[in-house]
């Protein structure tokens, strides 16, 4: 692929434009609550948090599902809310899901997919309740590749009140990582929202995010044709084409419900 320098930035700008914005949200809150996943999203997130304001106004929820989260993601989250000065919890959100399992009768554990949305939906869950609890505010950890390829589940993990890195694409997180001084163990660690056991996110994509993020760029920032991305990034076309109906399809996790728009006379009483 030809992208080499295509995703630049510059780190010092990233950082102090977006630790601005978290400053006038946190003004309107008592702080912020975070999902720490031990994965490069939220870590990054969470050193731009520690920028914004006094650490102690922090809540990172940890919440593994022993069954498919890895013990060393959630030592590197618990490490990373340390480090930063964060008060922390951990939830196991398995006796949760189990409580779901033995609430709804049909209950399927091999339906991968929809149990691995609904371990989404009920991390969001939590981190409304402490939010609501202590008048703070959700911070998302979701990345500009992931939002536009519709790579997160909608009321999950996508339910949240503001993105702080929802204008970078994935690689671009990785270097600002590097920037702010992320451990390179997490630096380096393979994607993956932890929906189910052994789950990666390229895996699953089918594409790494070193040839997704450049063709997104292109399509998206710089509105090129398919032609001309397979052109200038020497990519087959069948890839360009695979990413933009990624885009297309996922559309309806970045609106508002539609509404039933009703005519004027439906709301005039009758004689």
């Amino acid at each position: 692929m030809k992208y080499a320098g295509l995703l630049d930035i510059n780190p010092s700008i990233v950082v102090d434009e977006i630790v601005r914005f978290l400053r006038r949200y946190a003004a309107r809150s008592n702080g912020f609550v975070i999902g720490l996943s031990g994965g490069v999203d939220s870590t990054v997130t969470a050193y731009l948090c520690a920028r914004s304001i006094d650490p102690a106004k922090v809540t990172a929820l940890i919440m593994p599902d022993p069954e498919v989260t890895p013990k060393t993601d959630v030592d590197d989250a618990v490490q990373v809310a340390r480090h930063l000065g964060f008060t922390y919890r951990i939830v196991d959100i398995s006796k949760i899901l189990r409580s779901y399992a033995s609430a709804i009768s049909d209950f399927d554990w091999s339906a991968k997919i929809a149990v691995g949305n609904l371990r989404a939906r009920i991390r969001m869950c939590i981190l409304y309740y402490y939010a609501n609890l202590t008048g703070k505010i959700v911070v998302g950890t979701g990345d500009k590749s992931e939002l536009l390829i519709g790579y997160f589940t909608k009321y999950g993990d996508g339910g949240v009140d503001i993105l702080p890195i929802g204008d970078l694409y994935k690689t671009q997180v990785r270097m600002l990582g590097a920037f702010l001084g992320v451990p390179r163990r997490i630096l380096e660690k393979p994607s993956s929202p932890r929906l189910w056991k052994n789950h990666l996110a390229e895996e699953e994509l089918g594409l790494s995010y070193e040839v997704i993020d450049p063709v997104l760029h292109l399509l998206v920032d710089l509105k090129c044709s398919i032609i001309e991305v397979s052109r200038r990034l020497d990519v087959p076309i069948e890839v360009v084409l695979k990413i933009k109906r990624m885009i297309e399809s996922s559309a309806h996790k970045r609106r508002v419900a539609p509404v039933a728009r009703l005519p004027p006379e439906a709301f005039k009483k009758l004689d």
